[in-house]
């Protein structure tokens, strides 16, 4: 039903969204498909906006078209983002298939053979139950080894947010910052 870059072989099949935290996932496939010596398949599954439904109420080839386009954009500029472009050392192949990204990612790896590399979703209760759908779903349905790739703390997870900063040493001065500076030179 889906393309397939080594029939009856072993690939690496990698989810990309297009967002931040999708670029390790990127990076990581790369690396098991060079360490491995095997096929990419990147996968961008998308929806229309509004959903399925939506579009259906209101069809348009033309908006169908526009929405495709995006798609593909959306994900080269992932591989852009992630490691400057597509790399030409890899056998790579880039797909955009219309559909419920974690359906798509299961069937489109349906091998026993394949490895599907996605993001484990973000961090945090309330993040985990919007953005974490797609991950829950591949683990649970996938027919082959599915490596999930955490979500990259973000600075303020870190305590290194602006407002994290202030609000741990608010109580240092300029003077004390100043003396501890020069006692150190």
């Amino acid at each position: 039903m889906y393309p397939c870059v080594n029939p009856g072989g072993s690939r690496v099949v990698v989810g990309v969204s297009g967002s931040a935290g999708s670029l390790p996932v990127v990076r990581r496939a790369l690396e098991l498909a060079r360490s491995n010596e095997v096929p990419l398949l990147a996968v961008l599954a998308w929806v229309p906006p509004g959903g399925d439904l939506a579009e259906r109420r209101c069809p348009s080839t033309v908006l169908r078209r526009v929405w495709a386009d995006a798609a593909r954009k959306r994900l080269l500029d992932a591989f852009g983002a992630a490691c400057g472009g597509v790399p030409s050392d890899l056998d790579i192949r880039l797909v955009v298939i219309r559909g419920e990204p974690g359906v798509v990612l299961v069937d489109v790896a349906s091998s026993a053979t394949d490895i599907l590399v996605i993001g484990a979703g973000q961090r945090g209760t309330l993040s985990r139950i919007w953005h974490g759908r797609v991950s829950r779903y591949c683990v649970a349905h996938a027919r082959c080894p599915v490596l999930a790739v955490p979500h990259p703390a973000s600075a303020r997870q870190l305590g290194l947010g602006a407002g994290t900063w202030t609000w741990r040493h608010r109580e240092v001065t300029v003077d004390e910052t100043l003396s501890d500076w020069h006692s150190a030179a």
